[in-house]
């Protein structure tokens, strides 16, 4: 097989990528390690900065997410007994919109599909080959065969456990990390939203929030150790705590009902960088990982192939400079997504080891928020969304 860019992961950045490439005229395919079913049955994130919604209208995907997304011009921040509410579209002129990702992942195989472009999943041994020459190519083995689909450019969208960024030699890569000493105890059901936009909980019983995918489907989480078992989170028991964690009006009007689906999360901060090596490109978690606080991953990921998009035409369009200037581009806003979410998932949570000394600053912090216009639309401005080029 050939192809202009080969691209490893079929999740939301790799099928972005090859929507937007689809439409500016350049030939690509795609490689997926898991099955169709597994990548739309995973549970992401729902709130979309218009960065990412513009892209997905640039790539023709977005009309079933202009049915019915759910546009948010503010959401609640809520401190021990203290609220506040985030007023994005009157502190930054923009929204947000709250929309599933596994219903944008939907989207985008049905586009992908109805292109009758060519993806390839459950394909075993994925393997990025090449990439420091000028003949990279992507081997994988499926119905007892080996398989090799040549390409000008790879673009590595395989996720924080792909095999593309642990293909690079050793020491092509500088990686910056931050292990949190706590995780997300999430929760998705059926049952109606607390509020009409989401709470972002902080207490002495550690964070929550509260937000939805739609009307009538609600996704929460609590903050939790790292050592829990989902086994000892009965749904009595995530409701109870829940609701103990809430705002008093928002814990009166939480409706509970049977999880959908379950999990605990572990949150880190982590860049590789660069995020480039020789015609291999990265974007997504492949390079890096934030915490979920602020909903940027998904977010970045989009970010990150709209950029490489744009670069990759440019280069069939006779220039080098987009892709040569990609990672460092790309960089510029990784790394001020990564301080916004390391801000507040610091401002949000309760640490084991800041001591009193910490709670009190972060109540300061708060107080400030509460006090501060520019501290509001600083916070607003990073929740929305930076611009596309960084």
């Amino acid at each position: 097989m050939r192809t202009q860019v080969a691209i490893v992961g079929a999740g939301p950045a790799g099928l972005l990528l090859g929507a937007l490439l689809h439409r500016a005229g350049v030939a690509n395919v795609i490689v997926e390690q898991r099955s169709a079913e597994h990548v739309l049955g995973r549970i992401r994130a729902g709130v979309l900065e218009q960065v990412t919604v513009d892209l997905l209208r640039e790539a023709g995907v977005a009309a079933r997410l202009a049915e019915q997304g759910l546009p948010h011009d503010g959401f609640e921040l809520s401190f021990d007994a203290t609220r506040l509410r985030i007023d994005l579209q009157a502190l930054t002129g923009r929204h947000v919109t709250v929309y599933g990702q596994t219903e944008v992942t939907r989207d985008l195989m049905a586009h992908r599909r109805d292109a009758g472009l060519t993806t390839v999943y459950a394909a075993e041994q994925v393997q990025p080959q090449g990439c420091d020459g000028a003949r990279p190519a992507v081997t994988w083995r499926q119905g007892g065969r080996e398989h090799r689909l040549q390409a000008d450019f790879i673009a590595g969208c395989d996720g924080f456990h792909g095999v593309c960024r642990a293909s690079l030699p050793a020491g092509a890569l500088s990686t910056f990390e931050k292990v949190y000493p706590f995780g997300w105890l999430g929760v998705l059901s059926d049952t109606p939203p607390v509020s009409r936009e989401l709470i972002y909980g902080a207490g002495e019983r550690g964070f929550t929030l509260a937000s939805m995918r739609s009307p009538t489907r609600s996704r929460y989480y609590l903050q939790c150790p790292l050592d829990d078992r989902l086994q000892a989170w009965s749904d009595d028991a995530f409701w109870a705590e829940l609701k103990r964690r809430l705002p008093p009006d928002a814990a009166a009007q939480l409706v509970t009902g049977p999880s959908i689906e379950k999990s605990i999360a572990p949150l880190r901060s982590f860049v590789a960088e660069p995020m480039r090596f020789g015609r291999l490109f990265l974007a997504g978690d492949a390079a890096h990982i934030v915490p979920p606080t602020g909903a940027k991953g998904l977010n970045l990921a989009a970010a990150d192939v709209g950029l490489l998009a744009r670069c990759l035409a440019e280069h069939y369009g006779g220039s080098d400079a987009g892709i040569d200037h990609y990672s460092a581009r790309a960089l510029a806003r990784v790394w001020k997504a990564e301080r916004f979410s390391w801000w507040f998932t610091s401002l949000m949570h309760r640490f084991p080891d800041t001591g009193a000394f910490g709670a009190r600053m972060q109540r300061a912090e708060f107080d400030y928020l509460c006090s501060s216009a520019a501290a509001q639309t600083a916070l607003a401005e990073n929740y929305v969304g930076l611009p596309l080029a960084g």
